[in-house]
């Protein structure tokens, strides 16, 4: 497993799921964790359970990510890791049926959202000279999905900032990779099964992995098998990149 003692890590969207998951393992393999989410209360808990710090924010809300990051540096004195995790399914509808606040609210979470922590995160990070962004990505960004065209548009656009950090800042001695990982039992799930609209909504729920996998497989990108990775999307649905992960044996 990836030590991370002496490391420091903020995750975004917190309060439960891949985020919240994220956030244990990442405690467990030592690191200090700034845990942020709109819901002060879900923070305030995951933080008290690992011994890190609870940042109640909103990532649409730049002065809040630039108020995160500048917490963690006064709390710990740096930031090595940041993990892009926040993000909406709704509005799922169709194009012409999407409420116009709902499908910019997306956008405003999964890409925006993005955008604020990476332009937060930069200048922390090169000053100290290096560090890792890591961005919770999706299939939906390659594939368009019935009633999903703001999480399709938000996450395409979140893996070209990926690319585009990458392009600008590998020089400084900045990871930017982004994780797909796939279809994972969380709430976003359940919300899509209950929609019925797409084939996505209508696989079993067996078939989902648990959110501790994603959470796993951000911890092993944090270690030097992530440097392989600068720029690129993993996909957890690769049998050799979960073997890689420690997922599977």
């Amino acid at each position: 497993m990836v030590n991370l003692e002496g490391k420091t890590v903020l995750v975004t969207g917190a309060s439960r799921g891949i985020g919240a998951a994220t956030a244990r393992v990442l405690a467990q393999a030592g690191a200090d964790v700034g845990v942020m989410a709109r819901d002060g209360a879900a923070v305030d808990r995951l933080a008290a359970g690992i011994g890190g710090l609870a940042l109640s924010g909103d990532v649409a809300v730049a002065a809040d990510m630039e108020r995160a990051v500048a917490t963690m540096c006064d709390r710990f004195g740096r930031l090595d890791v940041l993990v892009n995790n926040a993000g909406l399914i709704g509005p799922i509808a169709e194009i012409w049926a999407a409420d116009p606040g709902e499908w910019g609210q997306a956008i405003d979470v999964n890409l925006k959202g993005v955008f604020h922590g990476m332009r937060a995160a930069l200048p922390v990070m090169r000053a100290q000279g290096g560090g890792t962004v890591l961005t919770v990505g999706s299939g939906a960004a390659h594939n368009p999905q019935q009633g999903w065209s703001a999480y399709c548009a938000s996450k395409a656009g979140a893996w070209m900032l990926t690319r585009a950090l990458d392009h600008e800042a590998r020089a400084d001695g900045i990871r930017a990779i982004s994780l797909s990982p796939g279809t994972v039992a969380t709430d976003m799930q359940d919300t899509i099964r209950k929609s019925g609209i797409n084939p996505v909504s209508q696989l079993d729920w067996s078939v989902h992995i648990p959110p501790e996998w994603p959470a796993r497989a951000l911890l092993w990108l944090c270690g030097p098998d992530g440097d392989e990775f600068r720029g690129a999307e993993v996909s957890l649905r690769d049998e050799t990149i979960r073997r890689r992960a420690g997922l599977v044996s």
